[in-house]
């Protein structure tokens, strides 16, 4: 049976014992590891069995001794058969905890999840985003799934979460869910944040990703090479609405400014820098962070064609964005238009400012993080992609170095 244990009584000396009753004491036995306690009972050596872990006698002092005992034995059981019940982890601590009535709070997973998307909620607009929400709300759902497919529950302590609660969780995501590994990294990121929770408020006893680890990689960032982006900036478009997608696309490939942040850019945001040209200084909607970008050529001319804009005058914005859906659906029939190859979402603007625009010019990684509002290099490198034209430029300067006389 699962967690069997041992108990046994025996009489355990005071290290100050010069004779007499000795404390009779009970230990809790479950896979090598013990728990005791003080039965609060005393007795002559001369009168123990220790083989039997009771008084020796009839008489009615050994007898009432041994009830006693009895008792306690019977309590030790009815404590094991109730974590049986709960389906809960049988050590000799828990063990000890349910008979001693200090059992802990239980705490299951999904009312945890559920609290933390509450939170979340309420704090949208400060601190969070209601696509995040939307994020942690479907890993809910997956868990839910993943409990009925594989437990046959609509929730589980948290206790019971373990190496093989996470690697199975994600087996199931990329099994049942069709998720793909970044995809399903994603949402056992968000599991690992409401376990990272538990083990900060001591409820969980041991931290089951500490052997996990992802095997995602992350898929290679599209963006727009300086034949694409120069054809794209000179194509002659005469509807308005595509015409207005694209400038605004421009605009962020020579900015780094991703949707959220172009979409709310006010014109105070713009002013002349300690160089005299104009800076775009603004904080970045996901993470607040400041970001200070020098603007180019390119991108003063975009903001000085839509200075005028209905949207732009009433609104006091400097550039007239539609929602990120129908921005997203114009770049297909932009890169239509412009015999681009590629699957053109907005986002691609910031990799094509990291990359193409920045790097590859021989802009330091540093600043490029800098402009990008990033907190850590680290971000900027997995936008950055070190472009082969870069590495080909790079060693034509030291090829020069040893070029034999």
């Amino acid at each position: 049976m699962r967690g069997n244990y041992n108990l046994l009584f025996y009489l355990r000396k005071q290290k100050v014992y010069k004779g007499g009753p000795i404390a009779i004491y009970m230990r809790i036995t479950v896979s090598g590891k013990r728990a005791e306690m003080s039965t609060g009972r005393t007795i002559d050596t001369d009168r123990w069995n220790s083989r039997a872990g009771r008084a020796i006698g009839t008489k009615e002092d050994a007898r009432t001794l041994n009830a006693y005992l009895d008792s306690l034995q019977n309590k030790v059981s009815a404590a094991h058969q109730a974590l049986m019940n709960a389906d809960g982890p049988i050590t000799a601590e828990s063990l000890q905890n349910q008979f001693l009535g200090k059992t802990k709070k239980s705490r299951y997973l999904m009312e945890l999840f559920a609290e933390h998307n509450k939170k979340v909620e309420a704090l949208i607009g400060n601190g969070f985003e209601s696509n995040t929400l939307k994020g942690y709300k479907t890993s809910e759902r997956h868990l839910k799934g993943f409990l009925k497919s594989e437990y046959e529950k609509s929730d589980i302590e948290i206790s019971q979460l373990d190496h093989a609660f996470v690697t199975g969780f994600e087996f199931y995501l990329k099994t049942q869910c069709k998720c793909s590994g970044v995809s399903a990294a994603k949402y056992i990121k968000h599991l690992k944040k409401v376990t990272n929770h538990c083990l900060a408020h001591r409820w969980l006893d041991a931290n089951p990703f500490i052997s996990y680890k992802s095997t995602a990689r992350a898929k290679e960032r599209v963006f727009l090479t300086q034949d694409e982006l120069e054809k794209m900036t000179a194509k002659k478009i005469d509807i308005d609405r595509i015409a207005q997608v694209r400038d605004v696309f421009v605009f962020c490939c020579y900015t780094g400014l991703s949707y959220a942040d172009v979409q709310k850019l006010q014109k105070h945001e713009v002013a002349k820098g300690m160089d005299g040209d104009l800076w775009i200084f603004t904080d970045r909607k996901k993470t607040g962070t400041a970001s200070r970008i020098p603007l180019l050529p390119a991108a003063v001319a975009i903001l000085e064609r839509y200075a005028d804009h209905p949207v732009c005058v009433n609104k006091d914005l400097l550039l007239p964005v539609l929602s990120n859906q129908k921005m997203n659906s114009y770049l297909k029939e932009i890169a239509d238009i412009c015999g681009i190859a590629k699957p053109l979402t907005f986002h691609i603007a910031r990799h094509t400012f990291a990359t193409t625009v920045t790097l590859s010019n021989g802009v330091p990684i540093e600043s490029v993080s800098k402009m990008l509002g990033h907190t850590n290099i680290k971000t900027t490198q997995h936008y950055a992609k070190i472009l082969d034209v870069k590495v080909s430029q790079d060693m034509a300067m030291l090829k020069q170095k040893y070029v034999i006389a």
